[in-house]
């Protein structure tokens, strides 16, 4: 008893997207989180919340630019939008305020906005990841803050967990500085394997690649926190950017079954008027939609990951520019078949094997569970 009290009494700080109002990036918090708790090692999210990442969900956005006039050009876009949304603008932000509060961080923990404020906390051991964390297009620029590169005294260890580039490399630009920033890190694992030979240009030691955390918990665990929809039986629509094809590939689908289209979106964007659209929902939700489709139509990592973890017949377009993700999750799964630009409407039926998919889960589970496991949790024994 007095073992297990000792083990839980290291706090290990996680640094990831956890206040984007997306999907993916609350869903992969809470797993890395669920999981270290039950292996024994006490988690919390930190709260560092940059502007950066918050700003485009405000009323009237914010997102940085070079530019302030394009800036200001953005802030106006985004609002129109907001305007447009009405009321479903705050009942999105409340799903996503709720869901952050119940399982993110229930606990009141005053929230950074600035790398400085990094310094008071009390964590000896960080994890920053996963989710694209080293992407400079969604951090506008390489953050030193998600390499562990900020002041602390209790600081002992950093690594990374799954973090991802958004792609195999980055552009030769930010080569030195990524050199510079990498050195910061304990241990890295990435959650692309063929992001793998472009850190070790710059990084001397070990990097594996590891599952997105998603995985780490099982599809019962999922269950717990979902919030299931009254409709039955529609196909999913969950794209991260427009595709034409994506599209009209879901209105086809939706001729032939026989069943309505539900579309899941954060934002007013261009879409398909025979689709239902769900503005609303926030991760729980979003989990309950995948749970009850009968077929997911996505081109989204996040969107193929849970329609994996609950074993739906599913079909991925590609991304124009983040593909790199779902290409090597659906090659470690074997499942590469499942992404075309054009699949013939039958694909979406093809039989999947189940238990061959569990089995590969369950391998890459181990490899992913042995890494936190060495660096984080038993570290943190040989040091107390």
């Amino acid at each position: 008893m007095d073992d297990m009290k000792n083990r839980m009494d290291v706090v290990v700080g996680i640094i990831t997207f956890h206040c984007s109002d997306n999907y993916g990036a609350m869903l992969q918090a809470f797993a890395l989180k669920s999981f270290l708790c039950r292996s024994g090692r006490k988690a919390e999210i930190i709260l560092y919340e940059p502007p950066f990442l918050t700003g485009r969900h405000w009323w009237i956005p914010y997102i940085p630019d070079s530019s302030f006039l394009k800036c200001l050009r953005n802030a106006r876009w985004g609002w129109e939008c907001h305007l447009r949304m009405r009321k479903d603008f705050f009942r999105l932000r409340y799903n996503m305020k709720k869901f952050r509060k119940s399982y993110l961080n229930p606990n009141s923990q005053r929230k950074s906005f600035f790398a400085c404020q990094l310094r008071k906390l009390s964590y000896q051991y960080y994890i920053v990841g996963s989710d694209q964390i080293w992407n400079p297009e969604i951090t506008f620029g390489l953050k030193s803050v998600y390499f562990g590169d900020f002041k602390n005294k209790l600081k002992k260890k950093v690594i990374s967990y799954g973090a991802s580039l958004g792609g195999d490399s980055l552009d030769e630009k930010y080569n030195e500085k990524i050199s510079k920033l990498l050195c910061n890190l304990d241990a890295i694992s990435v959650r692309e394997e063929t992001a793998i030979p472009y850190i070790k240009k710059f990084y001397m030691r070990s990097v594996i690649a590891v599952l997105d955390p998603v995985f780490l918990l099982k599809k019962e665990e999922w269950e717990n926190i979902e919030k299931l929809p009254k409709r039955e039986e529609y196909i999913l629509v969950y794209a991260t950017e427009f595709n034409e094809k994506l599209v009209d590939y879901a209105k086809k689908l939706s001729d032939i079954k026989g069943i309505q289209v539900i579309e899941l979106r954060t934002c007013i964007g261009k879409t398909s008027d025979e689709f239902m659209i769900e503005y609303t929902a926030g991760p729980s939700e979003f989990l309950g939609y995948i749970h009850k489709a009968a077929y997911v139509v996505t081109n989204s990592f996040h969107g193929v990951a849970f329609s994996i973890i609950y074993q739906k017949k599913f079909i991925a377009f590609p991304h124009s520019s983040r593909n790199t993700r779902i290409c090597n999750l659906l090659r470690k799964y074997g499942l590469e078949n499942l992404q075309q630009n054009n699949p013939d409407q039958k694909m979406i039926d093809s039989l999947i094997d189940w238990d061959d998919i569990k089995k590969r889960t369950e391998e890459h589970v181990k490899i992913s569970a042995e890494y936190l496991w060495q660096e984080i949790i038993l570290d943190s024994c040989k040091k107390k």
